[in-house]
């Protein structure tokens, strides 16, 4: 056990009921002993996770120096204001060198059973089979959690090398049906991730073998000290619902609580999250946030649609789930896909950063700062510690987008879309419908058919529930020889086109940020699974990779936000929070009668007798007249503080 070095410093009464504390509380971590009760289990992730996460400092080239640093830097200035996890993001297994990048093949570093380990040359400490262990002790050591980003399955590196798979319950290679597997018996080459193809594949967990290989994976970074675990293309577009649910298993049957979450959460729909809310503790449910307004403003649509199903908050694994609208990309940051660390600074204006903290308080989003803690402004520093902000975003209930609120000079503007109509740039006002996924069970998605075939020689599937038809070529998937066509079986590729060399995917070949509306995903024509469709006979189209089903959606169900939006939520003191957000490209003088934020929130007593504060100008005052109204700056926010205390009702201060 290690105590801060910190508390040396501190007064000796502190320090002695420090130290008694850490004494009567602390307990090593365990993996195999007796699995958490569900009493226990209701206890942990109450609220939502707050921490720091290496992606938007460092991409994948964080080093355990530059990693430690930050996380004394949490333990120092953050860990006051409840950012509790540090992460160390996605490729902290690839060795840095000439060569090496996100999609690389052959430079990660894996143990003989196929599994990833630190890179020595990065993690010094992980030498002599000690993966993160000294890491997790010395983050344990300054109060924190540890945090660990994974892939999905198996890397494409431990199934070319056919390493052996490890029975944790015996110590030696797993055997079934005489004979011992390995990783080419479980990896499925034709679900290798869809943005990441050179580096990662699913495994079949219908197989025996593929759940020890997924179980031997978690025992080991519980065995770390890791506390948080981030499972990347496995979700959104990704979605592999049958390896969330082993990890899932995997994760209760331990005998101390690791919090588990999605990403990312690219074309992310209701339905889809309610299939992982009870397995997980956090999701994402948008692509990546970089420092971008458009970034930002397409987190409104999807917050609001997620705080209206009751999402927030709701039942997850050992504990609740939370809706991840992802980091915050504040202060000093990087490049997406870089291999460079931090050097620039945050592109997003003053009023656009508290735009973004703002929402992700009102929505009760997880709160993981991005920025290099090495070098944090002054500004940047008050925005991520602000009292009430936090005080939202962890405690307040009845969170919800409302629509009783007006402004001056309000407009919606039309954004550009590749559609079946082709480029339109009204196309948010117009009919124009694109291509999108949603769960099979969705009966909207139950609207194609199989049509004659055309005098060209093609057959085609057409989506008929509107005229003119969407219709889309059908070919049989051109195996070369060797190549295992057990996977295929009854399923075609989609030609957008005539032309024989363009196929539709469901999953697109990069990661998209959240601006990035996916319309579907054009490329070369190969054989993968992202690239197989199947028409069923409810007259659903599934696709093999992610197992979710074709739909044609309008534009204008999907375009990014603008106008002015309007947020409530309710507080543990009788508190009412009232945020306006103005989205568009000019000052807006933003209003909402007290009348009608009464009706949404009865029982509050909402009248002119409240006090009223605006959290980011500082200013108090009582209401007067019978609306809030205030002039918000250009993509800014504002958000107020309303106390209705009935007993003083006729007696305003």
């Amino acid at each position: 056990m290690k105590i801060n070095k910190n508390m040396s410093s501190l007064p000796l009464l502190l320090r002695f009921w420090c130290y008694f504390f850490v004494l009567c509380f602390h307990t090593p971590h365990r993996v195999l002993s007796e699995p958490l009760s569900s009493q226990q289990n209701a206890t942990f992730f109450s609220t939502p996770p707050r921490g720091w996460n290496s992606y938007d400092s460092f991409c994948w080239t964080v080093s355990e120096e530059e990693f430690l640093q930050n996380a004394e830097l949490v333990s120092q200035k953050l860990h006051p204001y409840g950012y509790e996890y540090v992460v160390v993001d996605y490729l902290w297994y690839r060795r840095k060198v000439p060569g090496a990048y996100v999609d690389s093949l052959g430079f990660d570093v894996i143990d003989e059973w196929g599994r990833l380990v630190p890179d020595p040359g990065r993690w010094p400490s992980s030498k002599d089979g000690k993966g993160f262990t000294e890491v997790a002790e010395k983050v344990h050591s300054m109060g924190l959690k540890f945090g660990i980003h994974i892939m999905r399955g198996i890397s494409t590196q431990a199934f070319n090398a056919n390493t052996p798979i490890l029975d944790t319950t015996t110590g030696r290679a797993y055997e079934e049906g005489g004979r011992i597997w390995h990783a080419k018996d479980i990896g499925m080459v034709e679900r290798a991730c869809a943005w990441m193809t050179h580096g990662f594949m699913a495994v079949n967990t219908k197989l025996g073998a593929s759940k020890a290989f997924l179980r031997s994976l978690y025992e080991q970074y519980a065995s770390w000290g890791v506390d948080f675990v981030k499972n990347d293309c496995v979700f959104g577009d990704d979605l592999d619902i049958d390896e969330i649910t082993v990890v899932s298993e995997v994760l209760r049957e331990l005998d101390r609580p690791i919090l588990y979450s999605l990403s990312p959460g690219t074309s992310v729909t209701l339905s889809m999250a309610k299939q992982v809310t009870g397995l997980v503790n956090m999701y994402r449910i948008t692509g990546d946030d970089w420092d971008t307004w458009d970034d930002v403003a397409a987190h409104f649509n999807v917050a609001r649609d997620f705080a209206a199903a009751n999402m927030i908050g709701a039942a997850g694994q050992s504990g609740k789930s939370w809706p991840d609208l992802d980091m915050l990309p504040l202060g000093w940051l990087t490049d997406p896909g870089s291999n460079d660390g931090p050097h620039r600074q945050c592109k997003l204006t003053l009023d656009e950063q508290r735009t973004q903290m703002t929402l992700w308080a009102m929505t009760k989003s997880p709160l993981m700062f991005g920025g290099d803690l090495r070098n944090l402004d002054s500004t940047t520093y008050s925005l991520i510690t602000n009292p009430t902000v936090l005080e939202i975003n962890a405690f307040s209930t009845n969170n919800m987008e409302f629509s009783f609120v007006s402004g001056s000079g309000s407009t919606r503007s039309g954004y550009g879309a590749y559609t079946q109509s082709g480029y339109d740039r009204n196309a948010g006002m117009s009919d124009a419908r694109f291509f999108a996924l949603a769960s099979c069970n969705d009966p909207k998605a139950k609207g194609w058919s199989d049509e004659a075939i055309l005098g060209n020689g093609f057959q085609q599937v057409c989506w008929k529930e509107k005229s003119p038809a969407f219709c889309l070529n059908k070919r049989k998937p051109q195996w070369a020889s060797g190549e295992d066509m057990m996977h295929s079986d009854g399923k075609d590729q989609l030609l957008a086109s005539t032309n024989m060399e363009m196929c539709l995917g469901a999953s697109p070949k990069q990661k998209l940020t959240a601006k990035e509306l996916k319309r579907g995903s054009v490329s070369q024509c190969r054989i993968h699974a992202n690239q197989l469709w199947k028409l069923n006979d409810n007259r659903t189209l599934i696709n093999s990779y992610s197992g979710q089903c074709g739909i044609m959606r309008r534009v204008e169900d999907d375009v990014p936000s603008s106008g002015i939006r309007f947020w409530v939520a309710t507080g543990q003191q009788a508190e009412v929070y009232v945020a306006f957000f103005n989205l568009n490209n000019r000052k807006t003088v933003i209003s909402v009668k007290l009348s009608d934020l009464a009706k949404v929130l009865p029982g509050r007593h909402i009248n002119a007798s409240c006090q009223c504060s605006e959290v980011w100008s500082g200013k108090s005052y009582g209401l007067t007249g019978d609306a809030v109204s205030w002039e918000v700056e250009v993509h800014g926010t504002a958000l107020f503080v309303l106390k209705c205390n009935p007993a003083k009702q006729n007696h305003p201060q």
